[in-house]
C-alpha cells in the first residue's frame, strides 16, 4: 500500500471523491502543514494554525496509480484560486499536494507543469507541493461526513 495526501478545499467532498476510487483502500480527513500539534477543527478554521484541510489516502498502486490520483485531484477543484475553493476562504482551503517520497514530488511537479502549459486555465496553477508533515486526523464526525448523510457532494 501507498499513501497520498491532498488538500483541495473543504475535505468532505474531497474525501468522497477519493473514497470511491477503485484501488483506494482507505481515506481519512484531517489537517497537515501547520504549526500547532493536534489542532482542532475550530482552531484550523481560525486560519491561524497554518494547517490545510486534507484527505489522507491509502491506495494500492497495482490497482490505481499515483498519477491517476493526481489527475482526479486537479480535475475536481480549481487549482488557480489562492486559499479559496468556492465559498470557502482561508489558507486551510488551499490547493496543496503533500508528497510522501521523491517519486510523488516529481510526479506532482510534472502534473502541475503540464497543466500550466495546457491552456486549460487562464490563470496560473497555485497548488503548493510540499513534503508531507504530521497528519492530524480530524474529529470523528468529519470522517465520511457526506456518506453518513447520504450525500455524494457538498457543492452547490
Amino acid at each position: 500500500m501507498a499513501r497520498a495526501t491532498f488538500g483541495a478545499g473543504c475535505f468532505w467532498g474531497v474525501e468522497e471523491l477519493f473514497r470511491r476510487v477503485e484501488g483506494v483502500t482507505s481515506t481519512a480527513v484531517g489537517y497537515m502543514g501547520g504549526e500547532k500539534e493536534n489542532p482542532t477543527y475550530e482552531e484550523v478554521c481560525t486560519d491561524r494554525t497554518g494547517h490545510a484541510e486534507v484527505v489522507d489516502v491509502e491506495f494500492d498502486p497495482a490497482v490505481v496509480s499515483y498519477n491517476r490520483l493526481l489527475e482526479l485531484f486537479f480535475e475536481n477543484h480549481n487549482p488557480t484560486t489562492l486559499n479559496r475553493q468556492g465559498p470557502d476562504i482561508g489558507s486551510q482551503y488551499r490547493s496543496v499536494i503533500f508528497y510522501h517520497n521523491e517519486q510523488q514530488k516529481e510526479a506532482a511537479e510534472e502534473a502541475k507543469r503540464e497543466l500550466n502549459n495546457s491552456g486549460k486555465w487562464q490563470d496560473p496553477i497555485v497548488t503548493e507541493i510540499e513534503p508531507a508533515h504530521t497528519f492530524y486526523r480530524a474529529e470523528e464526525y468529519h470522517q465520511r461526513f457526506l456518506q453518513k448523510r447520504g450525500q455524494s457532494s457538498c457543492h452547490i
